[in-house]
């Protein structure tokens, strides 16, 4: 059987998908990356830990563990963009980057190094090999489904990867390690930013970024408070706002509705489902396609967070591969920076980075312009 290098986090779903693998006949080792520096912030690095975990797991199935790391890459080509993007006012996904870039970037290659035929993860989505190439399809467990994360993942990378718990159930996957006796059977989920964690995420970009206070306004333009730096609001956010209650206004709450780079300004709204936090339509950049481009326009369904349920639209050319995605309802907190990933049932076709969006109340034929509106982070499941 060849050789598979498992990238092996010290998590469950990664030491099952080794355990797995090993079962089948394949000459398995283990990969442990630890791409944050372990020094940079001793109170929320789990990297030791999780090394310890790793090394008890391969142990305990036999195989080898090598340790790696890829922080100046990680910082180079996921971290660096992370911040340009937060400057810029848009709010990004690391995650897909560190996806593409580091996981079956420099990782992929590195298994090669190592004799690695495979190179496998513990990633909730299924790889299928059809004599068109590769096509990435959702996981079986739809809850845990990480489809969303590996649109960006090139074709040719797909081509030598396996994720074995892609046709599981979690429960299932914890009850496998349980029975065959790994340490990791009951270890919590890891959440948070790629390889760097879960932690105060407004003083993690504190250290990056400065403040750069102005007014927080109504659509009317009338001043409710000061924020700290648009760097550090998303879209649709209701905490944090800090603004009292308003004489001669309803105590409702109030949501980031418009980061205005221009004016420094946040504008926000009162009400969770106002109409300038709905948007009608989006234009993306440039297309990564997983699949051979269908023709435009076309039907199929979108996701524009992840966990977010598949919405219906229509899928309409634009500039130089971008493409405009109309959605049958208007969706809310719409993200540029974020990503809209397009599915043709269980199969992931591809996705890009959203540019910009049109408002609920905007022309849907696409004959107006439309406005870039801010974002909000969504959290890695």
């Amino acid at each position: 059987m060849s050789r598979v290098i498992v990238g092996l986090s010290g998590g469950v779903d990664s030491s099952v998908a080794a355990l797995l693998l090993k079962e089948q006949g394949h000459d398995v080792h283990g990969l442990f990356m630890s791409n944050w520096d372990e020094d940079d912030d001793d109170a929320y690095c789990t990297a030791a830990a999780d090394f310890q975990d790793a090394r008890a797991v391969a142990r305990e199935l036999g195989i080898p563990l090598h340790r790696v790391s890829f922080a100046a890459e990680y910082r180079a080509r996921v971290f660096q963009h992370f911040l340009r993007e937060q400057r810029a006012g848009r709010t990004p996904n690391p995650d897909v980057l560190c996806n593409r870039e580091i996981k079956f970037g420099v990782a992929l290659r590195y298994a090669e190094r190592l004799g690695g035929e495979f190179f496998a993860t513990g990633h909730y989505a299924r790889v299928v090999h059809t004599p068109q190439g590769p096509e990435l399809l959702k996981a079986m467990d739809r809850a845990k489904d990480q489809s969303y994360f590996l649109h960006a993942v090139h074709r040719e990378q797909l081509a030598r990867v396996l994720m074995p718990v892609g046709s599981m159930e979690k429960q299932a996957v914890r009850e496998r390690a349980r029975s065959a006796g790994l340490p990791v059977f009951d270890k919590p989920d890891s959440t948070g930013i790629c390889f760097i964690g879960e932690r105060p995420f407004r003083d993690f970009l504190a250290r990056f970024l400065r403040d750069e206070p102005g007014p927080i306004e109504t659509p009317e333009g009338e001043r409710v408070g000061t924020h700290r730096g648009l760097a550090f609001y998303t879209l649709g956010q209701r905490e944090g706002l800090q603004i009292g209650g308003r004489r001669g206004r309803q105590e409702a709450p109030w949501y980031v509705a418009i980061k205005d780079s221009a004016r420094n300004t946040l504008v926000v709204v009162q009400g969770h489902d106002h109409p300038l936090l709905t948007s009608a339509a989006l234009t993306t950049a440039s297309m990564h396609w997983l699949i051979s481009p269908p023709a435009l326009p076309f039907r199929c369904t979108v996701k524009v967070r992840y966990r977010q349920p598949d919405q219906a639209a229509t899928v309409h050319a634009a500039a130089d591969g971008a493409v405009r995605i109309v959605f049958d309802t208007p969706q809310r907190a719409v993200t540029p920076g974020q990503y809209a990933v397009l599915y043709d049932g269980e199969r992931c076709m591809g996705g890009a980075v959203i540019e910009t969006v049109a408002a609920r109340a905007q022309d849907e034929s696409g004959t107006r312009s439309s406005e870039p509106a801010p974002d909000r982070r969504q959290a890695r499941a």
